[in-house]
């Protein structure tokens, strides 16, 4: 029995629980599932796991947002007392049996609970601000026992794994509101206040409830399963939605067989927890699909999610990818069987300007080939029988999933769609509602309808990451015949797939396997012009770009450049070079429009280069910068990745006054075992060489020499996280006139009490300095930026609006005070915390130190408005060195600012919490 007091977002709870021990052991102890303790307090799993993520909702949450489970009593048949806990902030509980519970036998529990639900704010799950509720794992549920205890966390993935209970639930709710559920409904009354129904699930996992304020749940009433949805679209009509709803109804009962239970829920909150990414999620005003498309995808994606969730009973948390290869192979066959036309890009496809774009001209169903390949490019895609508390953020939601589906969709090419398909009727007609079932039944079950061999899908396909890439070589042909050498390049031994292309059509196609290294291969000939691997796709090879081959001789096999205004997808048949208008900015040049040059797809290449001529109207010269560059991907962790570089660039930083560098580079990076965690190691090589053309009004002010070069060599440990951010380098300089090491090390950590305290430290050391001006000196508050790292607007200037931006490097200090270069040794520290919301109070203190002179006691303190750290942040000094600065003249010269306005860094800031 259940009551929810709609005014307090609780609901009171007396459970009646009969457990049998299924096992063949003894048990003293039984798990519960308690999922709604996730939301308790800042400790939690879950609050853990939104730290990672970079999301402080649950971390900032007020206590009256989060959720509360309070046990009241846990009783036996004899109405015996049990002892029960929590280890730490579990999402379970451990009841303590007075005697052993032993095989076969069965025992009654009588729990006693009141449960608080959860803003809906941070899951979608809990109470949404008096205009519903949705339940989801919020009652106790026997864990599961399969050897030993199988006890899970609530991480916001929607994979409880729960023991098969018959259920009846008497749920009592708040009269304004109307009901839908994933179990049967019977008994409905009402009463004054309140309504009263009672569900029944039989053979089931967790009963989901769904309370709205308005009553848009629609039952439709098909040939092969009843459906309970709020999916629509207003403009698609009510008569075509049940004609659509019915086609996906007897798409799913042919290729799955018929749903075991009397009510299939398909919701709009189901769909917003696991949408079609992409273009997809465009506002719905401008997404460029046929309203009748979009609505049965919509549909069918959340239909068959739900479908296979509530009844094959695989463990979700370890064994997802088998959920996954079945509904999304149902995905790409449903788009092939009804729409074999359909366009990634939709309506756009017909669009000038958008037409010649390769993204335009890809199929629907090549999205899931891009999108688990964006993550193998990367090298974090991951095994698809990784965990999936393990599965970085993008893996989880997409790359695994499409990877899974691309998976079965690879099989049936291989060994024909009719056995795939018989492959996946039977695995479900077999298995739907057993409890103990694994991806071993399912591998069994692929190699009872094979004809030929496939352990390679799990060994090699399934069970890790290996990559998918072949060539043709050495082609030879006869008048009757084609020989030719196909390379395994990643040595992952899988079957290949060839075509012999004439013009733009399909004359012949081949699969090959047992390829470990090479073979030499002799196909008749057929009129072919062209072979090419993997033509349709099917396979998710690494590089497509060295496919193909022609028989029509060298020159003709050389592929065509193709120039096209903006960045696109990889298209394997050209040599893409793409260019987009850009503009910059800083004092001396000004507004700098020019043309990008570059060869970056959306998919990540191994060379890449970026070439950027711009104009500057106020020298009326060329500016720009260029760079080349190789990356190199080892393994996953430890040393994982090496760049070489090479790069260029040239400005003015004063009038008439030009900088150039050219900086070849070497680094190498490191990242730990675990691929959800934040944390990198980097090691950098470069040697930067700066030349400077000065103005003729400006010979003899120069203090050293316009031409010079520097070696570098630095060290960086970054810990990038929400709650503890920390992060130091070691660097070490030389050039002719000096050598120096310097020193910093950064940590910001959100205490219990949401206060920041934010820290740096910063020292540096010259070992040998034979200059005698401060041009490379430490610097206090504003550096000279020799090396032109420094985004500066105004770099040369000394007063004016263009001399207040700081840049937090060196001392850090926001000030400006006397004689704020060193040019022997610096210590600084550099601290800040909150007073309230994004208002700060800083303080900056530390000694500096130059030849000759004694050690000086630095200091400044103000208040800081932190709108965007690191991005967008205002500094209001109050007292220093200087004295009372708030109440000297020209007080608004005093004050700092800190912006970004590379649109690449700020999309870092929401792209972090994906990868």
């Amino acid at each position: 029995m259940a009551t929810l007091d709609g005014p307090t977002h609780q609901i009171r709870i007396r459970q009646h629980f009969t457990y049998v021990n299924q096992s063949d052991k003894g048990l003293s102890t039984l798990y519960f599932n308690d999922w709604n303790h996730a939301y308790s307090n800042k400790n939690t799993a879950l609050a853990k796991r939104f730290a990672e993520e970079f999301n402080r909702s649950l971390h900032l949450a007020k206590d009256r947002e989060r959720g509360k489970t309070t046990i009241r009593t846990i009783v036996d048949q004899n109405y015996a007392g049990l002892d029960w806990n929590r280890i730490g902030n579990m999402d379970y509980i451990a009841v303590s049996l007075n005697e052993v519970l032993k095989p076969g036998e069965s025992i009654q529990l009588f729990f006693t609970y009141t449960i608080r639900l959860p803003d809906a704010k941070f899951t979608g799950y809990g109470h949404l601000n008096n205009q519903g509720f949705n339940l989801k794992d919020w009652y106790f549920t026997p864990a599961v026992f399969d050897d030993d205890w199988k006890l899970y966390n609530n991480i916001n993935l929607d994979d409880l794994y729960t023991d098969v209970t018959d259920t009846r639930i008497n749920f009592t709710y708040p009269e304004d509101l109307f009901l839908a559920s994933n179990y049967r409904t019977s008994n409905i009354s009402n009463f004054p206040g309140g309504h009263h129904v009672q569900l029944l699930g039989d053979n089931r996992k967790n009963c989901e409830i769904i309370l709205t304020a308005d009553d848009r749940f629609t039952k439709h009433v098909t040939e092969h399963v009843t459906i309970t949805t709020d999916i629509e679209s207003n403009k698609y009509g009510e008569i075509a939605q049940g004609i659509s709803i019915n086609r996906v109804s007897q798409f799913l009962n042919e290729n799955l067989g018929r749903y075991p239970h009397g009510n299939l829920l398909v919701s709009e909150f189901d769909y917003s927890k696991s949408p079609l990414y992409g273009i997809s999620q465009l506002p719905s005003f401008i997404r460029p699909y046929e309203e009748q498309f979009q609505f049965e995808m919509k549909f069918l994606k959340t239909a068959i999610r739900n479908y296979l969730k509530e009844s094959l009973y695989l463990n979700p948390r370890e064994e997802r990818w088998v959920n996954d290869a079945i509904g999304y192979y149902l995905m790409i066959k449903y788009v092939e069987e009804y729409y074999p036309d359909q366009k990634l890009a939709g309506k756009l496809s017909r669009i000038w300007g958008i037409k010649n774009f390769h993204f335009a001209q890809m199929d629907f169903n090549e999205q899931y080939a891009l999108f688990s390949m964006l993550s193998a490019r990367k090298n974090i895609d991951q095994a698809l029988t990784t965990r999936n508390d393990s599965l970085i953020k993008f893996n989880q939601k997409i790359a695994n999933s499409y990877k899974a589906g691309l998976g079965m969709s690879y099989l049936s090419a291989y060994l024909g769609e009719k056995k795939v398909d018989s492959t996946v009727l039977d695995f479900y007609q077999n298995y739907k509602l057993k409890q103990y079932v694994s991806a071993k039944d399912f591998h069994n079950t692929i190699k009872k309808y094979a004809d030929k061999e496939v352990d390679w899908f799990f060994d090699s396909y399934v069970n890790t990451d290996k990559k998918i890439d072949f060539k043709i070589k050495k082609i030879k042909k006869t008048e009757d015949s084609i020989t030719f050498v196909l390379k395994n390049k990643r040595g992952t031994n899988v079957p290949i797939s060839v075509f012999g292309l004439e013009k733009d059509s399909v004359v012949s196609q081949y699969w090959f396997s047992g390829i470990d290294t090479t073979k030499s291969v002799t196909i008749p000939r057929q009129g072919e012009d062209r072979l090419v691997l993997n033509y349709d796709q099917k396979i998710p090879e690494f590089n497509q770009r060295d496919n193909w081959k022609t028989l029509n001789g060298f020159f003709s096999s050389n592929k065509k450049l193709k120039f096209q205004f903006f960045k696109d997808t990889e298209d394997p048949y050209y040599n893409q070079i793409f260019y987009v208008p850009i503009v910059n900015f800083n004092l001396y040049d000004g507004i700098t429009p020019g043309l990008r040059l570059y060869n970056k797809t959306f998919l990540e290449r191994p060379f890449q280069y970026d070439i950027s001529p711009t104009y500057s109207f106020l020298e009326r010269t060329l500016v720009g910068k260029a760079s080349l560059r190789y990356r190199k991907y080892h393994n996953k962790t430890g040393l994982f990745v090496t760049n070489y570089s090479f790069s260029t660039s040239t400005s003015h930083f004063q009038e008439n006054s030009r900088f150039t560098t050219l900086t070849p580079a070497v680094s190498f990076g490191w990242r730990p075992d675990d691929l959800l965690s934040n944390r990198r190691q980097y090691l950098l090589f470069r040697y930067r060489n700066v030349f400077r053309n000065i103005d003729e009004n400006l010979e003899g002010q120069l203090d050293t020499e316009p031409d010079y070069g520097v070696m570098n060599v630095r060290f960086t440990d970054v810990d990038n996280n929400i709650l503890n951010y920390s992060s130091w380098f070691i660097d070490a300089q030389h050039s002719s006139d000096f050598t120096k090491v310097a020193f910093e090390w950064e940590y910001r950590k959100l205490f219990q009490s949401n206060r920041q305290l934010n820290l740096r430290v910063y020292a540096g050391k010259f070992l040998r300095n034979t200059t005698e001006s401060n041009f490379f000196s430490f610097a206090l508050d504003r550096p000279t930026d020799y090396m032109f790292d420094l985004n500066y607007l105004g770099r040369s200037e000394s007063s004016g609006i263009y001399s207040q931006q700081v840049i937090i490097a060196e001392g850090g200090f926001k000030s400006k005070l006397e004689n704020p270069y060193a040019n022997d040794w610096i210590a600084t520290t550099n601290t800040s915390t909150n007073i309230w919301r994004w208002v700060e109070a800083y303080g900056d203190l530390g000694f500096i130190k130059n030849k000759g002179q004694n050690t000086r006691f630095v200091y400044d303190s103000g208040v800081r408005l932190n709108l965007v750290t690191d991005y967008f942040e205002l500094y209001f000094p109050v007292y220093s060195n200087r004295g009372w600065e708030i109440a000297q003249d020209n007080y608004e010269e005093r004050i700092r600012f800190i912006v970004t306005i590379s649109p690449k860094t700020l999309i870092g800031l929401f792209t972090r919490k994906w990868f």
